[in-house]
C-alpha cells in the first residue's frame, strides 16, 4: 500500500480544530476545494458510523460523499475510508491526529492506498482540482474563528531545506525569476531585503505595467519572514491594480517554512488587510481568494522548476 502524507500547523487550539472538523455547523464552511460548497445529510461520528454529505462544484457538479469512521479517538484521532458516493468502494484510508504544539495545534494526516500508482493518480488529481486549498480554507476558517479576522492563506511542500528556500524568497536575482504570477514578469528596481527594509518592483502582465512596494517588518532565517505590500505607480505612490478597482490599500503577509519528512519543506503563505479597510474593500479581498490560489500555485510552480534547476546543477558540480 502507497501512502501520501500531509501535515499542517494551526494557530489555534485543539478543542477548536478538532470542532471544526467533526461539528457540520462548522465543517461546512471551508471543507473542499475552493469555490466548491457542502450540503450536510448525516453525520455519526463514532466507530463504524458515517457521515453522509454532497459536495457542490463551481461548475454545478454535484458529487455524493460517504466517510465511514473506523476509529474516533475525542480530540485526537480520526481513522476513515474516503471518496465513496454509497455504492462504491472508497478510493483511500485516511488517519488524522491531533496533538497540541507551542503556539496551537499539528495536524498529521496519511492517506494509505492500494498501489502506488492510484496513489501518484490520485495525488495528480488533488492537485488539479485543487484539493489542497481544503487545509488553507481551514486555516483561515481558524483564524476567523480565534481572533476575528479574514485572511488569505495557501500552502505548498517543497523539495529543499528551508536554508534554500528562504534564501528564493529573500535575494532579488531569484524572486525575479518566479515571484510573478504564470505570464508575468518581475523587474526589481530597488531590493534591501532586511528587517526594516524594502523592495519596490515593476510587474509586467498582459501589456501592462504596475508597481508594488514591499517593506519588510521581521526576517527571521531560515523560519519566517514578514512584509507589507501595497500597489502604486512609478513615483511609489499607492494606487490600484488595474485588474482591482476596490481592494485593500495593504496587505500585511507571514511567510513560514517548516522542515517536513523526506527532506522537504512546507511553506505556508498568510495575508491580511492591513490597515483602515472598508467593507467594500474587505468583500473584494474575500471575493479575490479562489483568484489568489491558482495565482501563486503558478508562481509556485515556477519556484519548484527553478529549485529543479538548482539540483541540476549542484549535482554536476
Amino acid at each position: 500500500m502507497s501512502e501520501l502524507h500531509l501535515s499542517r500547523f494551526y494557530r489555534a487550539p485543539r478543542a477548536l480544530v478538532w470542532e471544526c472538523w467533526t461539528d457540520p455547523a462548522h465543517v461546512g464552511q471551508w471543507w473542499g476545494p475552493r469555490g466548491f460548497t457542502l450540503t450536510h445529510h448525516s453525520k455519526d461520528l463514532k466507530a463504524g458510523g458515517s457521515w453522509v454529505y454532497t459536495m457542490h462544484g463551481p461548475d454545478g457538479v454535484d458529487y455524493p460523499n460517504t466517510t465511514r469512521y473506523l476509529e474516533v479517538i475525542e480530540g485526537e484521532k480520526l481513522v476513515y475510508d474516503h471518496g465513496s458516493d454509497g455504492q462504491s468502494k472508497p478510493l483511500f484510508r485516511v488517519t488524522v491526529f491531533f496533538r497540541d504544539v507551542d503556539g496551537g495545534t499539528q495536524m498529521d494526516m496519511t492517506m494509505g492506498f492500494e498501489n502506488e500508482e492510484v496513489a501518484r493518480t490520485t495525488a495528480h488529481f488533488i492537485r488539479l482540482a485543487g484539493g489542497n486549498a481544503t487545509w488553507d480554507r481551514l486555516a483561515e476558517y481558524l483564524e476567523k474563528q480565534t481572533d476575528g479576522s479574514d485572511s488569505f492563506v495557501i500552502a505548498r511542500s517543497f523539495e529543499a531545506s528551508p536554508e534554500v528556500l528562504f534564501e528564493m524568497w529573500t535575494k532579488p536575482e531569484h524572486l525575479a525569476q518566479w515571484l510573478a504570477p504564470a505570464g508575468a514578469t518581475i523587474q526589481y528596481l530597488e531590493a534591501d531585503i532586511r528587517s526594516g527594509g524594502s523592495a519596490f518592483f515593476r510587474m509586467n502582465l498582459e501589456g501592462s505595467a504596475l508597481f508594488a512596494q514591499i517593506d519588510y517588518r521581521e526576517l527571521q532565517p531560515p523560519r519566517s519572514l514578514s512584509y507589507t505590500q501595497r500597489f502604486c505607480d512609478a513615483r511609489k505612490q499607492s494606487a490600484q491594480h488595474p485588474g482591482l478597482p476596490v481592494f485593500p490599500e495593504k496587505l500585511h503577509t507571514m511567510v513560514l517554512f517548516a522542515p517536513e519528512r523526506d527532506d522537504k519543506t512546507r511553506v505556508v503563505v498568510s495575508s491580511r488587510p492591513e490597515g483602515e479597510v472598508s467593507a467594500e474593500q474587505l468583500a473584494a479581498f474575500l471575493k479575490t481568494r479562489d483568484s489568489m490560489t491558482p495565482g501563486w500555485n503558478g508562481s509556485f510552480d515556477k519556484l519548484e522548476a527553478q529549485l529543479g534547476e538548482r539540483k541540476k546543477v549542484t549535482a554536476q558540480s
